[in-house]
Formats: C-alpha cells, structure tokens, sequence
C-alpha cells in the first residue's frame, strides 16, 4: 500500500533525522556564545601567558577585614616540591612550585571493569591537565618573580577513618612580611574542594594588591574516559563550558577555542572542562564580578580556561580572606546543582533531555529505591540494586504508558491481517483506476476499523524515548561500568559476545512475522531487511539500549499476540 510505504520511509527519515541533530548538538558549531573575537597582535601576546594579568581584572574591590590570628609558619619547602593528599574519593598530588594541582585519581571509579583497584585518572601531567590558582599582579603568586614555591608541614596528607573533614595548609611568606595562607577542604564522599585564602598583611609596613584566579589547563588529547563507552554512534563532548545570566549552559568546543577567545564579566557563574562522565569546574564566591577568559596556545597545543577576580587589598595590619570552590570528579546532577546554578547541565542530554530526565529519574528510583523531593533525598528502602533490571522495569513502565495506544496500532493490523484477501480483490478488481481503488480501499478501512497509520505510531512514539535513553546511558555516571547478569559487566557499553543485539534481531524478525505482510513488494522487501538492518546496527550500541529494545519486542509480541487472538476469535 502506497501510504504505508510512504509512512515506513517517512519513520526512517525521522530516525535519520532525530541521529543527526543529536551529532549537529554535540559537533556544530553555536554562533550564539558571548565569545570575543580577538585580534591577532592581542592574541599573540596572550598565548604565552601562562596566567592572568591583573589588569585583565573587574575594578572592582573585594573581601572583608578579619580578625583572625596568624597562621603558624610551616617547616622549610621540601626538596621534590610533590604533596601527596588521599581521602576516601581522592588520590592527589599537588605540586607546590606553584601550588599546581597536577594529578588526581578518583579512587570510586575504576578505568576498567577488569581492574577494579586500578583508578581513573582524571588530572595528570600527561595531557598536560591541571587546576591552578592564585593571586595576579606584583605582589600576588604567579606574575610577580615568577611563580611562587608554597611551603607545608608534610608531603602526606589522609583523611583518617572516622574523620569527616581534612584540611591541608600551604604557605608563602614574601619578603615584604605579606604571609599568604591557601587551605584546601575536603569533606568525606565529595569531590568539591573548598580553596581558602587568608591573606595577612600585619607584619608589612605597605599595602598588599592582587587578584584571585582559577584556572584549568589541558592539552588537545582525546578523552581518555570515552575508551570505557565503547562505539558511541552519538559523540559524547570534549571541551569548555561556562555559565552565564542569560544562559545557563554554554559551550565552547575546542575548535572554537582555536579561532577565538571567550571574554565575558559577570557576578558568580563558574567555568568548566568537561569530558565523558567527568567535569572539572571553577566556582568562585557568588557576590562578586569575575572576568572569564579562555586563551588557546598553539605553540604547546594547550587550551586555558580562568575566572579572575576584583582586587583584593590589604593594607598594613590588616588580614582579609578569599575563596573559591573547586569540583574535580564524576558529573553526579545533585551535587552539581548543589555547588551552582547550571553545573548539573554538564551532564548534557541533549534536545531531548525533557523525556532524560525523567527517565533518570525514574532508574535511580528503581535501581536505589531513593527518590528526590524538593531538593531532599528520601529513600523507601525497595530498590532492586541492578540497572539491567531497572531498564526492565522502566521498559514495562514506558510500556504500559503507552499501553492503549499500541493495543489500538495492534488491533489495527489484526483486522488488516484477516480483510487481507479483500484488500488484494479490491487492488486487482481496480488495478487501472488508482483513484477508485483508494476510494474502496478507504469504505474497507472505515467498515472493519482499520487505521493505515497505526502500524507506525508505536514505532514513531518509542524513537524520542529511545534516543532520551540512548543520552541517559551515554551521560549518567550512575551507569557507568554498571553491571547486569552473566557476561554483560558493563551495561554502558556494547555486548561484548553481541548476544543481546542478535536476540533483539530475533524479536524483531518474530515481531514482523505477527504482522500483515505488505502487499506492495518494495514496502516487502523492507520490512524484510529491517530485523537485519537494526541488528546490524545495534551490535555497537550500548548494551543497556539494546536490553530496552529487546524487552521492548517481547513486550509487544505479547501484547500483539493476545489482541491478534481475541480478533480471530471475534
């Protein structure tokens, strides 16, 4: 029939469609970024800067008089300048020529299933990656002599058992008697690092003027978190992203980076690097104007991402404080959220992510039992611990939403199964005249309750969900390394042994054969090659998306099957 074909090819077209907005999403180019196109005299002198100029600033003062006691001098800098700090979520190195974050593994995610004690590295000094800070300008750490060697009290840091908070202080006393304390919070389980700076200018006979800056520096190597994803048919994004007032989520892909810089002033806000499943974010104090900048060097192949703040000022004996949190880890939505507007937008699921978010959160629901209300986790206490059997479960859930509407397409094709004798009379007895055989096609259609279009409604209706899961899969940290049953150890990536995909071709081969076969012989022809065509294609997708499909077939064989019954016995 010539409106079914038309309704396949349309179905296909759509599909097609819906992959390449997603692709378009993650790799085209956004016009529409508050970024500054910079001229090339301006951009060669800023490409050797390793750090801020304080003239780069807001005017704009900051901080406020403390009364607070000097902090005790630490013991002479050690020789191989390499602090060493473990909590319960972290293993980091902190190098204090320049104080220079240089290395952290996150001791809660893996790099590999098959090696559970080896963790992922998300910092390192191999791709060139660190989070730095300090103060900008003549008297400040970095722009001054050069940059400047903290000292501390030890080269080991740990949070004992037991311990809820560890604090690590590193100091720097300058000539003019300005002595700059810089302690780093850790709290147990969080991956947010408070940086607090206290600046104490009581034993200095001049005044004391910097910047506070943030930085993230990384060269322009591949993700090396996208190898445990396995073949993503949609790219997941490697590059910078910030906040900003008049959007919340804004990103600058590494291509972008190349040809100009981003150059904006606003209170709060952060700016961020983010790659698969991880982030490393800045978040300044949110009461105070920053400038955020991003400065490529193609000399080094090294992108830079910064906020810089007012000045701060200090004069003779006074002691002023400043801080700036910084968030190293997984991109876990209620964290994010927590630490600033728009950073859970990091975990980016695209156009659709209207129908994401919900499926995330019912998975979690299902998997953890937990659920959040008004920004408060409650948990009843009845999840099943397992995604694949969450992914089931929300299949059923999906399945039974659109219960009425499938039944309706089914009882559809079942009455276009049995008049399928009358419909080929009808097609010989007007063969000639296309007008005529519509017409009594269109009587047939309207006598037996048959609707033309209900054959592709169903599929129509799963592709938004489909792709929604396909981002959830893609996106959600939760799901990373997540394991089912048997031989699938990670649902995130693709069946290894390829056993779901084939026995999705299998259900769906099945499924077709439950349906009227078309009389047209190209509309035949391709709903014969569909099973193997979307075997073919679901052999690399995640296994988790192949399990939704899978039990999606099953489901709806079932459900086909039993109206099909009831029609024939009627």
């Amino acid at each position: 029939m010539q409106i079914q074909r038309t309704l396949l090819f349309v179905a296909i077209g759509i599909v097609t469609y819906l992959m390449i907005l997603a692709w378009k999403d993650d790799y085209s180019t956004d016009k529409s970024l508050n970024t500054q196109t910079v001229v090339e005299t301006n951009q060669a002198t800023q490409q050797d800067n390793d750090f801020p100029d304080s003239s780069d600033a807001p005017e704009l003062s900051v901080g406020d008089e403390l009364n607070s006691t000097t902090p005790e001098i630490p013991v002479e800098k050690p020789t191989n300048h390499l602090v060493n700090i473990k909590t319960d979520v972290y293993d980091i190195d902190i190098d204090l020529n320049g104080g220079d974050i240089t290395r952290v593994a996150l001791f809660n995610y893996p790099r590999k299933v098959d090696t559970p004690e080896e963790p992922f590295v998300l910092i390192s000094p191999e791709r060139s990656y660190t989070a730095q800070t300090g103060f900008a300008g003549k008297q400040g750490t970095h722009g001054g002599d050069g940059n400047a060697t903290w000292t501390t009290k030890s080269q080991q840091y740990e949070l004992a058992d037991g311990q809820e908070k560890l604090v690590v202080s590193l100091q720097l006393q300058q000539e003019s008697g300005t002595l700059i304390t810089r302690q780093l919070e850790f709290k147990r389980g969080d991956y947010q690092i408070k940086n607090h700076y206290i600046v104490d200018n009581t034993n200095s006979s001049t005044p004391w003027r910097a910047n506070l800056f943030g930085q993230i520096t990384r060269d322009g190597s591949g993700d090396p978190s996208k190898a445990t994803a396995g073949f993503a048919p949609m790219p997941t994004y490697l590059g910078a992203a910030y906040w900003a007032p008049d959007k919340p989520y804004n990103k600058i892909k590494l291509s972008d980076m190349k040809e100009s810089n981003l150059n904006v002033e606003h209170n709060g806000g952060w700016i961020a690097f983010i790659q698969h499943y991880f982030v490393t974010a800045w978040v300044p104090e949110e009461d105070q104007k920053y400038k955020y900048s991003t400065v490529y060097q193609p000399s080094r192949d090294r992108y830079i991402l910064r906020f810089i703040s007012p000045a701060l000022e200090v004069k003779p004996g006074q002691i002023k404080e400043v801080e700036a949190n910084l968030f190293i880890g997984p991109k876990l939505q209620d964290e994010l959220k927590a630490l600033s507007p728009g950073l859970h937008m990091t975990v980016d699921y695209g156009w659709l992510w209207f129908i994401s978010q919900p499926i995330f959160a019912v998975l979690v629901f299902l998997q953890s039992g937990n659920i959040t209300i008004f920004g408060k986790e409650i948990s009843l206490g009845f999840g099943v611990g397992n995604w694949g059997v969450a992914i089931i479960l929300l299949t059923l859930f999906i399945k039974l939403l659109f219960f009425k509407l499938s039944a309706t397409s089914y009882r559809s094709m079942a009455r276009m199964r049995k008049v399928a004798p009358e419909m080929q009379r009808i097609r010989e007895q007007y063969k000639s005249d296309k007008q005529k055989q519509s017409m009594e096609l269109m009587k047939l259609y309207k006598k037996e309750k048959i609707n033309p279009l209900g054959g592709c409604l169903p599929i129509l209706v799963q592709m938004p969900v489909f792709i929604s899961l396909y981002y959830v899969l893609l996106e959600s940290v939760e799901l990373r390394q997540a394991p089912f049953f048997g031989w699938i150890v990670d649902l995130s990536v693709m069946d290894p042994y390829f056993i779901l995909p084939l026995l999705m071709g299998a259900s769906m081969w099945f499924q077709m054969r439950l349906n009227p076969a078309p009389q047209d012989p190209t509309q035949a022809q391709i709903m014969k090659w569909m099973p193997v065509v979307f075997t073919i294609f679901f052999l690399w997708f995640p296994a988790g998306l192949v399990l939704y499909w899978l039990t999606n077939n099953i489901l709806s064989i079932a459900q086909q099957w039993v109206i099909t019954r009831n029609i024939v016995k009627e």
